[in-house]
């Protein structure tokens, strides 16, 4: 029996390949519908900086309803209705990185926000973002919307080495997040884009414009039910 060509054993490797990395990520992503994320790479890229690693996991439910609706006003306006992608926003976003404007916007959902903290890095190009979009159709798909916001709101970086809304609340008031008052989900909602260089305490400049809009937003997210996925 003749030996398999040297492409067809590699068609049979990757093939292989393939298939394991579908189950594993599989496997991996239905136990974190009912486990937290012990640790994510960004976690351990910033302790080997020095940073540290301050966390504190708090249910959702035991959450300020606000910090939820603090995230969907600042981050994502669709979030309950949509699949894992704003495909509105993600070409509002190109439209404006065409014009050359001076901020340049992004399209990432929760959910692909969620996915990339959770089992991947961050920066990296298209070959990240190509997982980051398998990583959301799982979470969509495995997950509940209130189980994404949950893992969201634990593992999102609210400030330099500290991970997480009930952490942030901690850090920046003096309280955990069931206490949450509108406008300090909504300062640490603004730091969320950049929390190496903001802080939710006495914020100045655009953090401060930036989380007062987000205050006021929150209020219209509860009006018109834009967080009724949460409930």
């Amino acid at each position: 029996m003749p030996r398999p060509t040297l492409a067809r054993r590699l068609s049979r490797w990757l093939t292989r390949a393939v298939l394991i990395f579908v189950a594993s990520s599989v496997i991996w992503v239905g136990l974190y519908r009912f486990l937290p994320p012990p640790i994510t790479t960004t976690m351990i890229v910033n302790a080997f900086d020095g940073r540290g690693i301050n966390k504190d996991w708090m249910s959702i439910d035991d959450m300020s309803p606000n910090m939820a609706r603090a995230a969907i006003a600042a981050e994502d306006g669709n979030f309950c209705t949509h699949n894992g992608f704003d495909f509105k926003a993600i070409q509002k976003a190109m439209e404006s990185n065409f014009r050359g404007v001076r901020k340049i916007r992004g399209g990432s959902t929760i959910s692909q926000q969620t996915a990339k903290n959770a089992f991947l890095w961050q920066n990296g190009g298209y070959f990240r973002k190509a997982l980051e979009a398998w990583f959301t159709v799982l979470i969509e798909t495995l997950w509940t919307k209130k189980r994404i916001m949950e893992v969201y709101l634990n593992i999102a970086e609210t400030g330099i080495g500290t991970y997480g809304a009930n952490a942030g609340a901690i850090r920046y008031f003096g309280h955990d997040a069931s206490r949450l008052t509108r406008a300090e989900a909504a300062r640490i909602a603004a730091v969320l884009p950049l929390p190496k260089k903001r802080e939710a305490i006495s914020p100045t400049g655009f953090t401060r414009r930036y989380g007062n809009m987000i205050s006021r937003r929150i209020g219209q997210v509860s009006r018109y039910g834009f967080d009724s996925c949460l409930k």
